[in-house]
Parts: C-alpha cells; sequence; structure tokens
C-alpha cells in the first residue's frame, strides 16, 4: 500500500516508517527538514510545513493510508503558531485525505489533551476535554484531536493515538533533556518524586499505530474513537528518572523542590518571556511543574481489546536497549 507518514523524520515517525517498510509497504514522508539517510533506503521524501497546502497535497496524493504524526511540541510559545501546525494542519490533512480519497487516517494526539492538572490515575478514554488549558500544545492537540475523530466517515476511517511519554534509542527530545539537565545539575524532582506516571518504549508506540491501521476500517470498533497507548507498567516518576540516568551511567540522585514553588516559577518565567519577548522557551512552566508533581498513568484495556495491543518490549529491556545506545553514541 502507499502510506504517507507526516513527521516522517521524527523519533516516532521514523519508526513507523522503519515498519512500514520491514512490511513492504511503499512509503512517503513529509516533513520540514532534509534527511538523507530516508532518501538513501528508497523512501520518497517531501519537505514542507503542514500550512503549506500544495506541499502537502503534492505528498498526500495516491496514498491510500495517511498516518499524521507531525506536530508543533513545545513547553511554551505563541499561541497562533501551535494552532497554525496543530490545528490549521490537521484541518488540511483531513480536507486533502477526502480530496484524495485516503481510506484511513491513524492521528497520534497525546494524553495531555484530557490532562486537567490534578493526579490522572487510572484515566481511561471516558475522561472529557477540560475546560482550561496551561499551555497552547495540549489546546490544539486537544482541537485536532476532535477534528479528527468528527472526521470517521463511511468513505475515510480514522482513529486517534494517545502515547504518553515515548523514549528509546534514538530519542531526541526527553531522554537527552532529562540527562541535559542532569550533567548541568539543574534536573529536579517537584514533589516526593513518589506520583505515579505511565510511559511509552519507541518500539511498542510504533507497533500500536501500525495495529492500530490494520484494524481500523469504517465499520470497526475503533473508528473515530481515541486510545491511551503506555507501557502499561507505572513507576514512580522518581525511579524512571533514576532508570534513565543509570542508563547514561549518572549518579541517580535527584534533588526535589516543592510542587507550589515550582508552579509559582513556572509561572513567572512564562510571564517574563511573554512580557520581554524573550527567544526560546522557558526553562520551567505551569503545565511542566503539574505534570512532574501528580500522578498519571492510564487504562489501555480499551487498546489491547479494540487494537491487539501488547507492550511487547518491558521497561526493562527498553532500559537495557537505551544503555546500550548511549553508551555507543551519547547524548
Amino acid at each position: 500500500m502507499k502510506v504517507l507518514v507526516t513527521g516522517g523524520g521524527g523519533f516516532l515517525g521514523r519508526a513507523i516508517v522503519e515498519r512500514l517498510r520491514e512490511r513492504g509497504d511503499d512509503v512517503r514522508t513529509f516533513q520540514r527538514g532534509k534527511y538523507a539517510d530516508l532518501e538513501s533506503l528508497g523512501i520518497e521524501c517531501f519537505r514542507g510545513n503542514l500550512g503549506d497546502f500544495d506541499s502537502l497535497a503534492r505528498a498526500i496524493e495516491g496514498c491510500e493510508i495517511v498516518f499524521h504524526v507531525a506536530a508543533k511540541v513545545g513547553l511554551g510559545g505563541a499561541y497562533r503558531e501551535f494552532y497554525n501546525t496543530n490545528v490549521v494542519g490537521t484541518r488540511n490533512v483531513l480536507e486533502l485525505c477526502k480530496h484524495y480519497r485516503v481510506a484511513k487516517l491513524v492521528y497520534t494526539s497525546s494524553p495531555s489533551v484530557v490532562f486537567t492538572g490534578n493526579d490522572d490515575e487510572g484515566m481511561n478514554e471516558s475522561a472529557p476535554y477540560p475546560l482550561r488549558y496551561l499551555s497552547p500544545y495540549p489546546k490544539t492537540k486537544a482541537e485536532a484531536e476532535r477534528l479528527v475523530l468528527a472526521a470517521n466517515s463511511a468513505h475515510l476511517a480514522t482513529i486517534a493515538l494517545r502515547p504518553h511519554l515515548i523514549w528509546g534509542p534514538g530519542d531526541t527530545h526527553i531522554v537527552p533533556h532529562v540527562l541535559k539537565l542532569a550533567r548541568a545539575r539543574r534536573l529536579r524532582l517537584v514533589g516526593n518524586g513518589r506520583n505515579l506516571v505511565d510511559s511509552t518504549y519507541i518500539d511498542n508506540a510504533a507497533d500500536a499505530h501500525l495495529l492500530a491501521v490494520d484494524r481500523l476500517t469504517s465499520l470497526a470498533p475503533c473508528a473515530g474513537r481515541a486510545y491511551f497507548i503506555t507501557n502499561g507498567e507505572p513507576l514512580p516518576i522518581g525511579e524512571l528518572l533514576e532508570k534513565f540516568l543509570r542508563a547514561a551511567s549518572l549518579t541517580p540522585e535527584i534533588p526535589s523542590v516543592r510542587p507550589a514553588f515550582a508552579y509559582l516559577l513556572g509561572a513567572v518565567l512564562e510571564n517574563l518571556h511573554r512580557v520581554l519577548r524573550l527567544s526560546g522557551e522557558p526553562r520551567l512552566t505551569r503545565l511542566v511543574a503539574r505534570e512532574l508533581a501528580t500522578a498519571h498513568w492510564f487504562d489501555i484495556s480499551a487498546a489491547r481489546k479494540d487494537l491487539g495491543y501488547k507492550p511487547n518490549v518491558s521497561i526493562e529491556e527498553g532500559m537495557n536497549r537505551l544503555g546500550r545506545s548511549l553508551h555507543l553514541s551519547p547524548c
């Protein structure tokens, strides 16, 4: 089948691309950057952003399946930038999928779309979208997810997956950020570090996407629905961070700060960035402070039942693989 992966050069997108190639699909990618290694594998690569309707149209034309993985991710920044990529970009993908009669769309969402800032313990997909968000990222991802699920029809079957904290060899976000902070002695727990959090090993996240597309039809139980995806092994956040540090042979000692102080500091830094129009992202935001201080683990029984999802790589095995990769190519 002819398949397009938006964001195919990213961490998750690349893992999906590799699995599609392994099973013989004809794969295209669409992303802003140039990835010579993907092109060398014979993958047809299209460059552009999700707001570039004509470039996106050339990438989608002729495809039967689209994995929409690309998004603007970040701790902070201008709302308009998030909206243009995550909402307008997704609307463009949907419009073009309908125009070119794409049969299936798998959208990569995030559990943050239902995060209220409080403890989420064993949350399932019945949780509603909150009325208020602490950051442009979850707000715009939630709006995009709603668009995708509402677009499900007899002609275009859609599904949204919500993988949580994806990590593993080749990670370009979570693990490098944690290790950078640790080496600079700036890594902190918010609270006592005993709040349980879920995470997802990269292979499991990619497997979930392929299972989703294989189960997806307009009449399937999963059509028009969202699913949490994790390893199903929630750990205290302090323990998870310590495992990342041990994988990199760093001392697993992490000081802590009080949740109220972290939240206040996040608010101050966000305001400074906005008022002074500083470049980059704040070192801490209210959303991150809340995420670090609260429990967030999810019931994945719906994904197991409807998608046949099973996390094949445990956290222990994933950490072993991560450790080997870090020692071969340190972050």
